[in-house]
């Protein structure tokens, strides 16, 4: 039998993007980024929190590397796979 969907709550309390053109829509960065990133945990979970025990993390670093592009929704989907390489155990947690 199949086991019922789990149930995940992300909160980001705050993205800082510096250094970027200012040709990117914040806007659109934002969309594509809560987009890709509801893919990604949809798709394989978050692989820290999956003892259901849930994690808090005030940081993190040592994620791959953002592309260098004005493209908004290639930088938002870019990010969201940083973020999740994060919540998926890959990065520093500071």
């Amino acid at each position: 039998m199949d086991e019922p969907p789990r149930s995940f709550r992300i909160d980001i309390g705050e993205l800082v993007l510096d250094g970027f053109d200012s040709r990117v829509d914040p806007a659109r960065v934002t969309a594509a980024f809560e987009a890709e990133l509801t893919r990604l945990v949809r798709e394989r979970g978050v692989p820290l929190a999956a003892d259901g025990t849930g994690v808090a993390l005030d940081g993190l670093a040592g994620l791959p590397p953002l592309p260098a592009t004005t493209s908004a929704v290639r930088l938002g989907e870019a990010l969201a796979r940083a973020v999740h390489a994060g919540l998926a155990g890959r990065g520093d947690a500071r």
